[in-house]
């Protein structure tokens, strides 16, 4: 399912509600708090084309210069004043940092987040402070599955989706796999992926073994020596695991040498954010996702929007766009749908309240997916997730991706209502492959 159909009934309706979009007569700017790592370990691999997405993508809605239909300028015709800040230093940090600019600063809409920690820690203080915010990345699928969620909205899939499709992937192109084991960061992210991995496994691939050596190290800890040991000892032939940020690269420096990617077939569910920035160093044969259709998994995607995306990236950065980079510009695309949509249908600009209502539900296409707000009573996004094999793409000098397969968000994704650990135990009943 290399290439998808586009909803062009969405498509069409979206340029409508765009054309009638009402200039800004109550407010002429939207203030926008958009937030990522901008120092650290995980700023290179992550914060900053995420920051660099995001930036791009306000620069062209400030100057109407997005493909149509979301060529018109600003939000609901407001133009965004946006300040960028760190994620950097903690939930402690994040959570003051919030209030900070809901509070003192006083902005209309908050963007961003990276860190599923980060996001399960604002997600009572977002309810507390009743300000629209916009969860870019963050994975984890508690912040919707244990509780309703009014003023918040993730324009992403959450790490299920990675996850499941993994599993999915395994069982359809390594179907001989008899054992596996993990090497995940021991917190929220890190559990609730190998959980939602192993459950998936247990179903998909019953006659494959998970290993009772499984790898936790702490999140941002830099060293994988004592890991790398333990998994080249393990005698599972797979090895799972959801690194991102630096520990990511540092885990593929650490053990390319010591052989593990030769000996052991390796999933990396983040994998696409290294693909670009270490080039010929990145091993070839992993098995790889970018937390969704972005980055290097859907360099060949054929669009406008897709085109339009990789070459203003690529003139603007001097790199092509990686999963964060197109996860950003993502929720502030999304934004300005929920403005412009809200802005038409009150013939002026809109309320928060009604900016809500908008977003509530919303279906629309990206840069490089169609994306449905169907969980969480309308909050939580879906999307396809499709996993690729690493190799050196001689000719182009780069590194590419084969073998691609997509999974559609109703194969990978669980019903609304239903939490994802519930869907998955009870085998993915209604899962649409």
């Amino acid at each position: 399912m290399k290439s998808m159909k586009y909803a062009t009934a969405i498509g069409a309706g979206l340029a409508a509600a765009l054309a009638m979009a009402a200039p800004a007569g109550a407010q002429d700017t939207v203030s926008m708090g958009v937030v990522s790592f901008l120092s650290g370990p995980a700023a290179g691999p992550f914060g900053v084309p995420a920051r660099n997405g995001a930036e791009m993508v306000i620069d062209a809605i400030n100057s109407g210069s997005l493909p149509a239909p979301y060529n018109t300028k600003g939000f609901a015709g407001a133009t965004i004043e946006a300040d960028f800040l760190d994620e950097a230093g903690g939930n402690t940090k994040q959570v003051a940092e919030y209030r900070n600019l809901v509070q003192k600063r006083g902005v209309d809409v908050v963007v961003g987040y990276i860190s599923s920690g980060s996001c399960a820690a604002l997600a009572p203080v977002i309810d507390e402070l009743e300000t629209l915010t916009i969860l870019a990345i963050c994975g984890t699928p508690r912040v919707f599955e244990e509780a309703p969620r009014k003023y918040s909205f993730r324009t992403m899939a959450h790490a299920t989706a990675d996850n499941v499709a993994a599993a999915l992937y395994i069982r359809d192109m390594f179907p001989e796999i008899k054992s596996y084991t993990g090497v995940n960061q021991n917190y929220a992210w890190g559990q609730d992926a190998w959980r939602d991995f192993n459950l998936t496994m247990n179903k998909v691939m019953p006659n494959a073994k998970a290993s009772d050596k499984l790898q936790f190290p702490k999140i941002f800890a830099g060293q994988y020596g004592s890991e790398i040991s333990a998994l080249a000892l393990d005698d599972a032939e797979l090895v799972h695991s959801s690194f991102w940020d630096g520990d990511l690269e540092g885990f593929i420096f650490q053990a390319s040498p010591r052989g593990l990617f030769k000996n052991k077939k390796v999933l990396f569910t983040v994998g696409g954010t290294a693909a670009y920035r270490l080039g010929k160093r990145m091993p070839e044969g992993l098995i790889i996702g970018a937390r969704g259709p972005y980055g290097i998994l859907v360099r060949d995607r054929d669009t406008e929007l897709n085109k339009w995306f990789i070459q203003t990236y690529f003139d603007r950065y001097g790199t092509y766009p990686s999963g964060p980079a197109y996860q950003f510009g993502q929720a502030i695309l999304a934004t300005k749908i929920a403005y412009d949509k809200a802005g038409a249908a009150a013939g002026g600009f809109p309320t928060q309240a009604q900016v809500i209502d908008a977003y509530t539900g919303l279906e629309f296409e990206s840069f490089s997916t169609t994306v449905k707000m169907s969980l969480g009573g309308g909050h939580q996004a879906t999307t396809e997730n499709p996993l690729g094999i690493t190799y050196w793409d001689a000719d182009a000098a780069e590194v590419a991706v084969k073998d691609v397969k997509f999974y559609p968000a109703e194969c990978v994704m669980p019903p609304d209502g239903e939490t994802s650990v519930e869907w998955i135990e009870k085998g993915m009943s209604g899962a649409k492959c």
